[in-house]
């Protein structure tokens, strides 16, 4: 099943044809993350969702402002039904009218913190932002984000892009926070430069290179970092504090949406509606190694208590996401003056 929705997606990135229109399809961009491990969360809920009505899922991924981009390109001939991705970038994809309302089963079960106001979108998965090293080069993660300075780490440390990546914007975001402001977490980001590798427009490609070594720390995700450790084991996750000394995070969701004009909307609204069912999220916790979103699922599975325990001594804070989005280019512009400056 896996392979054929992996030929599926480079088919249709090749620019490939495929029957994206044909009743019995459903097609998904989504950002990386959720189709991590063996079995993945999504593998399995496909299998389950098409062995249940018939309806074939073409999956394409890329990172979380790439599906968004896509979807802005193929505004006049759209191509997905159903899109997944991460703040602030759905957010810009509601701004941009390229979702449309749309009230799935169960939705009564979601907080109304999870959710826009409007039903343009709902949170499937819910994640935090982190870090990750290789604990066979290094014996201790690093306590803190002034420690990430230290030469040892030298074209040994890449985060992803802020701007294209929603990790890479949450890493962004986050420095603003844990230094106290824009200017300071900007000058600490100046400084890193001269340790990162380089731009990467997706998180998830970073998990194999801090495995082998290659790197040393990278940025990454609760969820996806978990999932990816049975095939990456030497990767191990981290939250470095600020200079208080404070561990700080924020909730960082994947995000469901039906796409505005979608070919397949009612096979669309199928797919979120299996998504946000009972059953699968009761699986986020067990094969996503996320939290699930519905306040009717109480995990008891040895997974979700490891999330708990990654949480323990960390303050959780709450980023105002609208304003982010309508700072963001701001921000971006911002930090890649202060990066090329360095």
């Amino acid at each position: 099943m896996k392979s054929r929705f992996a030929l599926i997606a480079a088919l249709m990135l090749a620019g490939i044809a495929v029957p994206a229109h044909a009743d019995g399809v459903v097609t998904i961009y989504a950002a990386d993350g959720l189709h991590d491990g063996t079995p993945s969360w999504f593998g399995d809920q496909f299998e389950a969702f098409t062995k249940a009505t018939g309806i074939e899922v073409q999956y394409v991924e890329a990172g979380s402002s790439g599906v968004v981009d896509r979807l802005a390109k193929e505004k006049s001939n759209t191509q997905a039904d159903v899109l997944v991705t991460l703040p602030p970038f759905m957010q810009k994809a509601a701004a941009d009218s390229l979702v449309e309302a749309y009230n799935p089963a169960g939705a009564d079960k979601i907080e109304a913190r999870d959710r826009d106001a409007g039903g343009r979108f709902y949170a499937l998965v819910n994640n935090y932002p982190n870090f990750i090293y290789n604990a066979e080069v290094l014996k201790q993660p690093p306590a803190k984000y002034e420690d990430l300075l230290d030469p040892k780490f030298k074209q040994k440390l890449q985060y992803s892009t802020p701007g294209q990546a929603g990790d890479g914007t949450a890493f962004m975001l986050q420095t603003f926070h844990a230094f106290g402001s824009k200017e300071k977490g900007l000058d600490f980001l100046k400084k890193l430069q001269a340790n990162n590798l380089g731009p990467s427009a997706s998180t998830g490609k970073l998990t194999a290179l801090v495995n082998k070594g290659e790197l040393y720390v990278a940025n990454g995700d609760m969820q996806m970092n978990l999932s990816q450790q049975a095939d990456n084991p030497n990767i191990q996750i981290f939250v470095p504090a600020g200079p208080d000394g404070k561990k700080t995070l924020f909730a960082l969701p994947y995000y469901i949406a039906l796409v505005k004009g979608a070919p397949n909307s009612e096979n669309g609204k199928k797919l979120i509606d299996f998504l946000l069912s009972a059953e699968a999220q009761k699986q986020v916790s067990v094969v996503a190694k996320g939290l699930p979103v519905r306040n009717d699922v109480k995990p008891e599975d040895e997974n979700y208590k490891k999330l708990q325990a990654m949480l323990q001594g960390v303050e959780i804070w709450s980023p105002d996401w609208m304003g982010v989005l309508s700072g963001l280019k701001d921000n971006v512009a911002a930090y890649n003056s202060a990066i090329s400056s360095n």
